[in-house]
Formats: C-alpha cells, structure tokens, sequence
C-alpha cells in the first residue's frame, strides 16, 4: 500500500505508487504509526535532490523524524511551496535566492525567504491568485477545469502522479 507522501502542485499529500523525481520535507507530519497528522511541522519547506553524496536513507515515516515527501518534477515542489535545499543543491539554492531578491530586495536569506513563503502558503491551504494566462511564465500552475496544468510554452499540460497526461493550447482570459 503506498504512503501517503506524496506531494501536489496543491501541496496536498497523497499515497499513490509513483515516487517522483524530487525528494523533500516540511518536518515531521505523521504519528508513530505512519499515519499523516498535519499539513506542516514548520516553515522550512524545501526540495532536495533524490540522491546526495552517496547518503543512505533509513526505512521512511520513522517515528519522529522528518517525513520524506516525494514530487513529480521541481516544478511541483515549487508549486507546494517548497524551495531549493541550500545543502544538497547549492546552485539551484543561490539562483533561487537571486532571483528571489530581485522581487523581494529586503528578504535576504533562507530564513527571511522561508518566512514569506509560509505567510503565503497561509495557515491551512495554499494561497491561489487569479492572473491572465498569458502573461504566465512557463513552469507556473493554472486551475483548469478545477485540475492543476503546468503552463509551458503555448500549452498547458495536466500534472498526474504520474506525469503530464493531457495538453491543451494555453487560454486566453483569467486563471
């Protein structure tokens, strides 16, 4: 039976079988039995590497530890909220953190960005925002017929578990 860990551009965690190509946390989430408890244990929400210095990582959900979130790509975790680990990836965390300042000039570091991120987020569910579709860059989530589409390019494609499984031409008008 899969566990419940697996995360969506909504930042909900689910248990299906697909593990994705993105590793992270939010803190400890469940109880000693494995079972998901809460939404977050903190603001630090980051996005790791699925393999880092040959580090071996234990049986998951252990009691008391962090629990280990699976995403299909960096552009799910980004939609969850999540940011690039300073640790184990140094260079997408330094870009990230430029590009963050040139929006944010009085947030400097992971703290003041963790900060931000979590009062966006919102205390029980993440924050949506309607845009013109258009003016979206690739990479961005839209709500399409009440499902997550990652914008790229002229397209949308529909986010799975399993992957992008659906493309339609990117609309006009409000997402």
């Amino acid at each position: 039976m899969p566990l419940q860990n697996r995360v969506t551009p909504l930042g909900d965690l689910v248990a299906v079988p697909e593990r994705g190509l993105v590793y992270g946390n939010r803190g400890c989430l469940h109880d000693e039995h494995g079972r998901i408890r809460r939404r977050s244990a903190g603001r630090r929400w980051i996005a790791c590497r699925l393999e880092f210095k040959g580090w071996q990582r234990g049986p998951l959900l252990r009691p008391g530890r962090f629990t280990e979130l699976f995403f299909l790509d960096e552009a799910t975790a980004f939609a969850a909220g999540h940011r690039p680990c300073a640790l184990c990836r140094r260079g997408d965390y330094v870009r990230f953190g430029e590009l963050w300042r040139e929006f944010h000039p009085g947030d400097t570091g992971a703290d003041a960005i963790d900060l931000r991120l979590h009062d966006e987020r919102g205390a029980t569910a993440q924050r949506q925002h309607e845009a013109p579709v258009a003016e979206l860059p690739d990479g961005a989530f839209v709500l399409h017929r009440r499902e997550p589409w990652l914008v790229l390019g002229a397209e949308l494609l529909r986010w799975s578990p399993a992957g992008y499984v659906e493309r339609v031409g990117r609309p006009g008008g409000a997402a």
